[in-house]
């Protein structure tokens, strides 16, 4: 459930209350009884973590990729090496 902030515009009173996004607005101020308890505008409050899309789409969004230079493979190694 999102938490909203509310605010009355007669004596100031602040709260934040969680309620459905299917219930309707807080209209009462607990705190003087008016009717002037108002949502108000805030931000997100939420952080995606892990390795989804931030981090495998639009992390390195603004820079160019990195070119790899082609390794030759040493003269004296054997097959069996770590380079192959």
């Amino acid at each position: 459930m999102p938490i909203y902030d509310y605010q009355c515009t007669s004596c100031g009173f602040s709260k934040e209350v969680m309620r459905k996004i299917s219930e309707p607005n807080l209209t009462d101020c607990p705190e003087c009884g008016k009717a002037t308890f108002a949502k108000q505008l805030s931000a997100p409050s939420f952080q995606l973590t892990g390795s989804g899309w931030y981090a495998t789409d639009f992390k390195n969004s603004g820079s160019k990729p990195e070119k790899k230079a082609e390794e030759a493979p040493s003269a004296g190694c054997g097959t069996g090496c770590a380079c192959h």
